[in-house]
């Protein structure tokens, strides 16, 4: 991608989305885009897979804080006419362009074809030369893949298989763009992927080879299948290890799995969303479990030993004290999610007095014989008078 491209491209528009969206805002732009536009959804369309490389290329640069910042000040700067010289395509400059772009931007690794930060996309620009650098190492798109668990391998971890699709090296020609792997040097740019022009006042600006596309060579009898440029869509299933404890909605990265890079550059990352199947009987509060637990009314109100089932594992029994009133919680410690220092959290258990809706004639005289045995002060009489005196 030229500098030009960077400048003028509009990666809000491609979202569709403000220029200060949030990041769930992009995120989730970027995702009903994504599963609209994803080459298994449109086989042979190849409209369709275009969409889908610029979506995910915006993504790769909006979805990320840092590269963000830099893109937004890239289009600041370069977009509204920025470092113009003065009259006569003379001026000066009090200050040292190569110190604005220099080392505190070349940290870190981009996405989508644009190295390590602000410094790598315009490496080069600001060439007093006026010659061509080589182009550099370009590291793989980061991709986003989703997987539905089941509460069970949520809360022990599972392995499990997706199937994705990236921008890889094309077989046919094993990434050399030519039919026979013979490709010729770019006669343009001789082999460095990039050209420059005159920008006056002295500068001159670098841009990628628009004849080679930035690769330094040509084909000479292009590939049928990457049509020599020597990328291709290639779809892989790969197993990945969910780990344990993981909860519905999480974003896990596993580093260099994604898209292999160019140029010998490393892979981008894989991103994998979770989403978590509810269980009929077990809910999550963190890393502890839930269960409502049904008890009699003489067992809340004599007290006993009750049985309480547990996520894959042997029941507990839990000591109910006499007098347990209804919507108590007790606690079955480490029956809960597993922890990543391997330990797991509790399993917390909610009581629930159930009050019978048919009664035997034998069991109705006992709660009227109870009741009159039981007979006391109005237990609502505090509520009323606590009422009037608010």
């Amino acid at each position: 991608m030229s500098t030009k491209d960077f400048v003028e491209k509009d990666y809000y528009k491609v979202l569709g989305v403000p220029k200060d969206a949030t990041e769930a805002e992009i995120k989730k732009a970027y995702r009903k885009l994504a599963r609209e536009f994803h080459p298994d959804a449109n086989k042979g369309d190849a409209k369709a897979e275009e969409r889908f490389k610029e979506i995910s290329e915006a993504n790769d640069i909006l979805g990320d804080a840092k590269r963000r910042k830099e893109y937004d000040e890239a289009r600041a700067l370069f977009g509204n006419g920025g470092f113009r010289p003065g009259p006569g395509g003379g001026g000066s400059f009090n200050f040292d362009l190569g110190d604005l772009f220099g080392g505190s931007h070349g940290q870190g690794g981009g996405a989508g074809g644009f190295g390590g930060g602000l410094g790598d996309v315009f490496g080069g620009l600001f060439n007093r030369g006026g010659t061509g650098t080589r182009t550099q190492p370009r590291r793989g798109q980061d991709i986003e893949s989703e997987v539905t668990l089941s509460f069970t391998e949520a809360v022990d971890g599972a392995t499990v298989p997706l199937r994705m699709s990236s921008q890889a090296p094309c077989k046919a020609c094993s990434g050399t763009g030519d039919k026979n792997g013979t490709p010729r040097v770019c006669p343009t740019c001789v082999g460095t992927g990039q050209v420059s022009r005159g920008a006056g006042g002295g500068f001159s600006l670098t841009d990628p080879c628009a004849d080679c596309k930035g690769r330094g060579l040509i084909a000479q009898d292009a590939c049928d299948v990457c049509k020599g440029s020597g990328r291709a869509t290639s779809a892989r299933t790969m197993q990945v290890r969910i780990p344990a404890g993981v909860s519905d909605g999480q974003r896990i990265r596993l580093r260099g799995k994604g898209a292999p890079g160019e140029q010998g550059g490393p892979a981008g990352d894989l991103y994998v969303v979770v989403h978590v199947d509810a269980h009929p009987v077990f809910g999550r509060k963190g890393d502890n479990l839930t269960i409502t637990v049904p008890v009699t009314f003489p067992e809340a109100a004599l007290g006993g030993e009750i049985k309480v089932p547990t996520l894959g594992g042997p029941p507990v029994k839990l000591k109910l004290p006499a007098g347990t009133p209804n919507g108590r919680t007790m606690r079955a410690r480490g029956k809960g999610a597993a922890r990543k220092d391997g330990t797991r959290g509790d399993l917390l258990v909610t009581i629930e007095v159930l009050v019978p809706g048919d009664l035997s004639d034998k069991a109705r005289q006992s709660l009227e014989t109870y009741r009159e045995a039981t007979a006391g002060p109005d237990p609502r009489a505090e509520l009323f008078q606590a009422a009037k005196g608010a």
